[in-house]
């Protein structure tokens, strides 16, 4: 696996680490339990970093020097793609011939890599988009900044270049189709995965039961995780968590609070915004808007800031919250939705890229159309108006979130690598007996 711009071992909600950290980490120890092996080249952003880390049984991250170890962002990776590429293949001239089978390469700056990897070796390309500039241009927040043309051609050439196209959706293979000109037979849709073990309720609710008893239970655990977060127990807690970016839209979460408070100003005595994570993107240049704004709007006092956490404290956060609110632009999947409601929690979020996929709209959550926030202020309202709302959504969340595991996405995952390994005009006999039992499975 190639992420050149981002390791699997950075700590998900800050700078370039998010959703697509989180997904190479889980489906390579997936794939690894089903005794596919994995490595995973990354970018060395430190001089403390050692060469090789063992992420898991079977996953070893590898670190490669390309350019300086600190002050790129993203946007000037593109210029250190000669030197990664070296560094990739430099460690497989180090192994015997045929030490690889297959490159699955993330983001279209690992495609690039990969597509030369996988031609020098003779393995065939699986690629995955995660995000797509054509997509994010379409649905671009105000005063964002547009993704730029060299993108699109890069994104354009590893399509070309790949045998197979991991999308998240249906949605996002007819866009890989209509914007970049896929073939069907490259195409295949895997939905991501959550960890069900880490993220679940606490409580009876992870079984699904809705009796009294078992509602009373669920409260005393959202008290509990209110608690150990300094939260009050009976607020309204509409939770924000990831990336600080116009892309993820948190201020439109801000603005549609400030439309409520606007209307029943008594709702700041019981109305909690935490914010959980870090400026990230075109949100580094602005790192203090978000604060700013929450100022200009008279909320200072009802929003809380907090810096990324991992998934322990994490799952507390989803636990405390009556909604996780997710108003972004643009979203592959979005896998803090399938999180929350593992933890039992509903979503409001945007309809847009895979978030429908993910939140059942009046099972789950809410999802919206646009982003007004006085839309956002009426669907919000919802859980004011209707304090037990949430409990008794969250166990339909639950419910939906657990058909999302990364055990079904990793052998799904394995069944197009063995595809890609043995189409017809390769040599089928190249599939790895390991593989074609992975995704047999």
């Amino acid at each position: 696996m190639l992420s050149v711009h981002t390791s699997p071992l950075h700590q998900p909600g800050t700078g370039d680490a998010g959703g697509m950290n989180v997904y190479i980490v889980e489906l390579s120890k997936r794939l690894a339990e089903l005794g596919v092996e994995v490595e995973v080249f990354t970018r060395t952003t430190s001089s403390d970093l050692p060469p090789t880390v063992e992420l898991a049984p079977g996953v070893l991250v590898r670190h490669v020097t390309a350019g300086p170890y600190e002050g790129l962002v993203k946007e000037d990776l593109s210029a250190q793609l000669c030197a990664f590429t070296h560094g990739v293949l430099r460690t497989e001239a180090g192994h015997r011939p045929g030490h690889y089978d297959l490159v699955h390469s993330h983001y279209w700056l690992s495609g690039q890599v990969g597509w030369l990897a996988a031609d020098r070796w003779g393995v065939p390309l699986v690629h995955t988009m995660h995000t797509m500039a054509k997509v994010k241009n379409a649905a671009l927040a105000e005063g964002d900044t547009p993704e730029p043309a060299a993108r699109v051609i890069g994104e354009t050439q590893v399509v070309d270049a790949a045998d197979r196209l991991i999308a998240n959706t249906a949605d996002e293979a007819q866009e890989l189709a209509q914007h970049y000109g896929a073939g069907p037979d490259q195409l295949a849709v895997v939905h991501p995965g959550v960890n069900l073990e880490v993220f679940r309720p606490a409580g009876p609710r992870d079984q699904g039961r809705g009796s009294p008893a078992d509602e009373a239970a669920v409260r005393a655990a959202r008290d509990a995780a209110r608690d150990r977060l300094g939260l009050p127990a009976g607020a309204t807690v509409l939770l924000f968590a990831g990336r600080i970016q116009p892309l993820k839209a948190p201020d439109v979460l801000l603005r549609a609070v400030a439309v409520l408070l606007e209307r029943d100003p008594t709702l700041r005595e019981r109305l909690v915004v935490p914010v959980v994570g870090g400026p990230s993107g075109t949100g580094l240049a602005r790192p203090e808007s978000l604060h700013k704004l929450a100022a200009q709007l008279g909320i200072g006092d009802i929003v809380r800031f907090h810096p990324p956490v991992g998934q322990a404290e994490l799952v507390q956060w989803y636990r405390a919250a009556t909604a996780l609110v997710m108003p972004s632009h643009s979203e592959s999947f979005g896998l803090v939705a399938l999180e929350a409601q593992a933890c039992g929690t509903p979503v409001v979020a945007a309809a847009v890229g895979g978030l429908p996929v993910a939140v059942r709209h009046g099972v789950t959550g809410f999802l919206v159309d646009g982003h007004d926030p006085h839309d956002w202020a009426r669907t919000l309202q919802r859980f004011l108006d209707d304090p037990g709302l949430g409990d008794r959504l969250g166990p339909a969340a639950a419910r939906h979130a657990a058909r999302f595991g990364w055990g079904a996405s990793a052998a799904a995952t394995a069944e197009v690598y063995a595809d890609a390994m043995g189409r017809p005009g390769s040599d089928a006999a190249r599939v790895p007996s390991r593989l074609r039992r992975a995704s047999a499975r």
